[in-house]
């Protein structure tokens, strides 16, 4: 798995992935693991990550989900109405597992945007969308900002097209013991980006301060740590990550 994600891009194995997808859900079904997104069952997940940080039972067979994909789910599908409201919906840089279960949502009027990937409906620069304002009544940006080198413009951009009373979910790699960003745009190196940010194409580590980085542009910030709503069990079925929070903006 980690030489598969050093040596292969992203739009490479997204396209890849839906022909080996039906193969891997056949092949590591079972009982063991749930993902509830589609309720698929089996017997294992897959290891998944960078340099050291490869993250065993991360990555599900059969949908491709992450720890976080799930852990977003199940916020949206139990804290929130959004899968069930009519919603214009912006998507950032579209998870295939979310791609595939919202473009067949039809009280969903779903875009999604990105610079490279093959699931994008509009080819745009996050700093530069090409959206009117105030035109969108949820923005899903997950994974996102920490790619990308000037991220207040970003932040800015997703708070311009987004209606006022909308929503942004805006996850990101965050150290929660650390207080301020870390940032160094002398490394350039992927290597040793991987080093010291985790990933090869990672710019900074965010902090506690990522939620004023986007309260400062407008946001109003919520932390929500859905696990503790969550039993043992569902925890470990699911497969999620026991710490992280998820970031959900309003305007």
């Amino acid at each position: 798995m980690k030489w598969i994600l050093r040596f292969f891009s992203r739009s490479f194995l997204i396209r890849m992935s839906l022909f080996f997808q039906p193969l891997l859900r056949l092949y590591y079904r079972g009982s063991r693991f749930v993902d509830p997104i589609d309720g698929s069952r089996y017997r294992k997940f897959l290891p998944y990550g960078y340099g050291k940080q490869l993250r065993t039972n991360a990555l599900c067979p059969g949908t491709l989900s992450l720890e976080r994909h799930r852990l977003l789910w199940l916020y949206l599908d139990r804290k929130t109405t959004f899968l069930k409201q009519s919603l214009k919906v912006l998507h950032v840089a579209p998870e295939q597992v979310f791609y595939q279960k919202f473009k067949q949502f039809q009280h969903w009027d779903y875009t999604t945007t990105d610079l490279y990937s093959p699931l994008a409906d509009v080819v745009a620069d996050i700093c530069n969308l090409p959206f009117e304002d105030q035109s969108f009544d949820l923005i899903l940006c997950n994974h996102v900002l920490e790619h990308i080198s000037d991220d207040r413009k970003a932040m800015m951009e997703l708070y311009r097209v987004l209606k006022k009373g909308g929503t942004l979910i805006a996850q990101v790699p965050i150290d929660e013991n650390r207080q301020i960003t870390f940032e160094d745009n002398s490394i350039t190196d992927p290597g040793e980006r991987t080093q010291v940010f985790g990933q090869y194409d990672h710019l900074r580590i965010y902090g506690q301060d990522y939620y004023q980085r986007l309260a400062s542009v407008g946001f109003s910030v919520e932390r929500i740590f859905l696990q503790e709503d969550l039993t043992q069990e569902e925890a470990i079925r699911y497969a999620l990550p026991q710490k992280e929070k998820i970031p959900v903006m309003h305007k």
